[in-house]
């Protein structure tokens, strides 16, 4: 086995920037890869754990749910915010939705519509406990929404998830 040489702690910034750069490149093996030289010298750093969760999630049109999903999971438990582990569990559900929804076949459309719903019940619980000026989970919520309401392939039983709308009807 080749033995992985150690990022200098000075260089993070430079590599999570590096990181992100090859998420937009849309190489998530890359930016994974950058995320684990990162974690291996700072474990709990934030910023390399939350860009390592959107990589993996980015990975699932590439190379399914396995292992990437559970992977994914277990880095939102790493967070250090009640708020970015309901907003990045909602992103993770979203992107499951996404992933189910675009594989087709019978019944991914329910699929997609039951992991829609989760990470909405996230997105819901992410701003009830967030500053009143950050409205990132709002517009996550309603982009689901927005995503139901046009592919009526992944639209459920009922029009409006119980509980789901009454959670954005009183600012906070």
């Amino acid at each position: 086995m080749i033995e992985l040489k150690t990022l200098k702690t000075e260089a993070i910034p430079s590599a999570l920037e590096k990181a992100e750069h090859y998420r937009l490149l849309n190489d998530p093996e890359e930016a994974d890869s950058i995320c684990l030289d990162i974690l291996a010298v700072e474990p709990d750093h934030q910023d390399a754990l939350i860009m390592r969760l959107l990589a993996l999630t980015d990975k699932f049109v590439h190379t399914g749910l396995n292992p990437t999903f559970e992977q994914a999971r277990d880095i939102v438990k790493r967070l250090d915010t009640s708020y970015c582990k309901s907003y990045y569990t909602g992103i993770l559900y979203e992107r499951r939705a996404k992933y189910h929804f675009e594989q087709g076949g019978p019944g991914s459309g329910s699929v997609a519509y039951d992991w829609f719903v989760k990470a909405m019940q996230a997105y819901a619980e992410a701003l009830a406990g967030c500053d009143p000026d950050n409205q990132d989970a709002l517009l996550r919520w309603n982009s689901c929404a927005r995503f139901i309401n046009n592919h009526p392939e992944a639209q459920g039983e009922s029009d409006h998830p119980e509980g789901l709308l009454d959670a954005f009807e009183t600012p906070h």
